[in-house]
């Protein structure tokens, strides 16, 4: 992040980056001080702009590529633009009933159905790569629960959570256990847990064996141990991803090392995860520029990420990947309003 505030930097200063910075998101070649000059609406000579655009590289703002006289934003210099210069633009109208029309939602649409729409609809109207985390298990509210008899000792746990959502689980258990007992198990944890979310229902469990565990029955303590095991089974998280080939049309993204390099993060998606991770646990929009990411890979890109909440509570993430040069002021209101759909529409599909 940058140590220097806007208001730092004069006024002068303050128009000269953001016309540099505009032009430079609009063409992506390095700019320099007539295009500046003759932009910016200063009354001021190209040698006083050459003078400013000096003093901006010196503090880190602006860098100059050996190749060229222009000069190009460096991330922090981005990191001031987005923060203070910016001037976001309203959603276009026609994007914005694409938008509601596509995100509708409703109890015959899947929210998987739902989570693949945000992301090719983020990657359609920005050009650039849409992502969306999976609401995590944690946040969703359990509809029913199923106990299945397997050979060998095991279980079959079938959970159904809000928005059609079906996780299995097969469980390794101590002794068989018969169709009836399951049956009943499964009846005494619905009667409990039904419409809870899993958070809750663990902290419940816990209490009832605290509560109860002196008096608890056969039932009682089978139904919450099998509860407890399949809840403390590992999630694994994943994200649903298009567009990925549209980075490929911006040339700073081109080179073949650094696509496969990127591809590759996609694919394995940890550090992808990690990255959205941190977005989903500040409950509010995220932009990371370039190494800010903490991740080389991501070193010439953006993300600009906003979570997604399902009855309140904020369970997933959905983002743009891009370049750095990317038109914030476009992608910025297009990630928080198909956030705000996403969620709306995952709550009518519960």
């Amino acid at each position: 992040m940058s140590t220097t505030t806007p208001h730092a930097l004069s006024e002068r200063a303050q128009v000269v980056l953001k016309t540099l910075i505009d032009r430079f998101i609009r063409d992506g070649e390095p700019v320099g001080s007539r295009t500046v000059a003759r932009e910016s609406g200063l009354d001021l000579s190209p040698a006083s702009i050459r003078n400013a655009l000096l003093d901006l590289e010196e503090q880190g703002f602006l860098q100059s590529p050996h190749t060229s006289a222009g000069r190009v934003p460096t991330v922090r210099g981005y990191r001031v633009f987005v923060d203070s210069l910016l001037t976001v633009q309203p959603l276009e109208l026609a994007q914005l009933q694409l938008l509601e029309r596509e995100l509708s939602g409703g109890e015959s649409v899947t929210r998987q159905q739902v989570l693949d729409t945000a992301s090719r609809l983020l990657s359609g109207i920005t050009h650039m790569a849409g992502v969306v985390t999976l609401p995590r298990r944690e946040q969703l509210g359990l509809r029913h629960i199923e106990f299945l008899p397997l050979s060998d000792q095991r279980v079959l746990a079938v959970l159904v959570f809000e928005g059609q959502e079906v996780q299995n689980r097969i469980l390794q258990v101590e002794r068989s256990f018969s169709a009836a007992e399951l049956q009943q198990a499964s009846n005494y944890l619905n009667s409990l847990f039904t419409g809870k979310g899993v958070q809750q229902v663990r902290e419940s469990l816990v209490e009832e064996m605290r509560r109860t565990r002196a008096d608890m029955d056969t039932l009682m303590r089978t139904a919450v141990e099998l509860a407890s095991a399949v809840l403390d089974t590992p999630e694994e998280a994943d994200y649903v991803i298009a567009g990925q080939s549209n980075l490929m049309d911006f040339k700073e993204l081109s080179d073949i090392e650094k696509l496969r390099a990127l591809f590759d993060a996609f694919t394995t998606k940890r550090e992808m995860l990690h990255l959205l991770d941190q977005a989903l646990e500040a409950q509010s929009a995220q932009i990371f520029i370039g190494e800010e990411s903490g991740y080389h890979v991501l070193d010439n890109c953006s993300v600009v990420s906003a979570p997604y909440q399902v009855n309140g509570q904020v369970v997933g993430v959905l983002a743009v990947i891009g370049p750095t040069r990317m038109a914030y002021q476009r992608v910025i209101p297009i990630v928080d309003i198909t956030a705000r759909l996403l969620g709306t529409a995952l709550n009518l599909g519960s």
